[in-house]
């Protein structure tokens, strides 16, 4: 991949990368906030609890798309951003384009979705 694209993605990359440690943190306090709610009622408790799940769940989220995208920023300091990483053949750049933080290769990720394709580390 030319240099200057290369640093179009990592910029897009880390700039992701900042609003999602944002995002992060602030649902981290969110939920921290949530149990500090002195509920009273049971339906306070029980909207308590939902939220506190659903923030959860967020924050888990956007865990799991922060080590994506770090894994991208490792793989551009590595020299493998956009090779795919269970068979190392180019990513199409439209793919790459619309999920930079991608690992695999449409052929791949299809493979990935079906249980044909063992899930690599990193």
């Amino acid at each position: 991949m030319e240099k200057k694209k290369l640093e179009y993605f990592k910029k897009k990359l880390e700039e992701r990368q900042q609003q999602l440690r944002r995002n992060v943190s602030r649902t981290e306090q969110d939920g921290r906030a949530t149990d500090l709610d002195t509920a009273q009622d049971i339906a306070d408790r029980a909207a308590s609890s939902y939220n506190k799940e659903f923030l959860f769940h967020q924050s888990n989220s956007e865990r799991q798309l922060l080590q994506m995208v770090e894994g991208a920023l490792s793989r551009i300091r590595e020299g493998t951003f956009g090779q795919c990483i269970s068979c190392a053949k180019d990513i199409n750049p439209k793919r790459i384009e619309a999920v930079p933080w991608t690992r695999h290769c449409i052929e791949c990720q299809e493979k990935l979705e079906k249980g044909q394709l063992e899930e690599a580390a990193g």
